[in-house]
């Protein structure tokens, strides 16, 4: 079966984590094809062909996909759509843009956040807060899949696909650009980051949260943040980790202040290492936790702050 995978491409260059876990997922459909576009998408084509896995690049630049807007998106993957079985894309907010759009206009039905491949037509998804996982048998003649990449394993780099440069298709205008707001951090993308130190409700305050921080650039890590901190003020949106927010699976979670709410375990039970810290022993967290530490985060934080600095 042939696989059509929706690169993810950002300012002409490739979001090489979230693509190569999405090509360890599209790979055990078939053959797969990459498509990257973009007003400019010639580096992240280049990029692509290295991943082992996919065997074909395609590059469509021009003005129109510059931004990320799904209707001139789904209009070029339902142009390209004929060749293949299945046309997949890793779980971002881009291919959440794009893919209801493209299973409409092909009049599908769309598998989100599949988390788990058992054959062709039957895939595994995670349902109430990823409590349950639901095994979904889809008899669309196309498969319109989004795929949890915090499941899968990147794949490698070492191949050498072929790249063939594509015309996009025409602009159905039903959208337009006008800005991006992208808050600048030197810090790890928090989806992609080996190590995430997330603050809770218990942290405080606004002001408070500079601890999260101080220890987050300590371990040289991505910030995150409950949905309560979030909803008090004390973070941004773009860091909310959850069943609402970013889903995460670092090598490394420390939750500082979280009580361990469903709906924030959704978003970062994956990880493979959970430190807790806790003034509450009886905290849900520590029943996910690898290791607990039941103490006043505000003096544990400052002074595991000054030991790892």
């Amino acid at each position: 079966m042939a696989v059509l995978l929706l690169a993810e491409v950002t300012d002409g260059e490739l979001a090489m984590d979230a693509t190569a876990k999405a090509v360890t997922a599209a790979a055990q459909l078939g053959d797969v094809t990459a498509l990257c576009c973009g007003a400019s998408a010639a580096a992240a084509g280049e990029a692509a062909s290295k991943i082992k896995g996919i065997s074909k690049v395609l590059v469509a630049e021009d003005a129109s996909l510059g931004h990320r807007l799904a209707e001139p998106t789904a209009a070029l993957i339902v142009s390209l759509a004929g060749d293949y079985e299945h046309i997949v894309a890793p779980a971002t907010t881009d291919a959440k843009n794009v893919l209801p759009r493209v299973a409409a206009l092909l009049d599908v039905m769309v598998l989100s956040d599949v988390s788990g491949i058992v054959s062709g037509d039957t895939f595994e998804r995670p349902i109430y807060a990823g409590n349950a996982i639901q095994t979904v048998k889809s008899t669309d003649g196309k498969k319109v899949i989004s795929f949890r990449t915090s499941t899968f394993d990147a794949a490698e780099e070492g191949g050498n696909a072929q790249i063939e440069t594509i015309s996009a298709s025409d602009n159905p205008g039903l959208s337009e650009w006008v800005e991006d707001k992208v808050a600048a951090s030197d810090r790890p993308e928090l989806t992609s980051a080996g190590v995430v130190v997330s603050g809770g409700r218990g942290v405080g305050s606004k002001d408070d949260f500079a601890m999260i921080e101080k220890l987050a650039d300590a371990l040289g890590a991505a910030v995150g943040a409950s949905r309560a901190a979030v909803d008090s003020g004390y973070a941004p949106n773009d860091w909310q980790v959850g069943q609402t927010g970013k889903v995460v699976a670092p090598d490394l979670y420390v939750a500082v202040g979280i009580s361990g709410a469903i709906q924030h375990l959704a978003g970062m039970k994956d990880s493979k290492i959970i430190v807790a810290i806790n003034k509450d022993e009886e905290a849900p967290i520590f029943q996910v936790a690898d290791y607990g530490l039941v103490a006043d985060l505000f003096e544990a934080v400052p002074d595991l702050t000054n030991k790892l600095s």
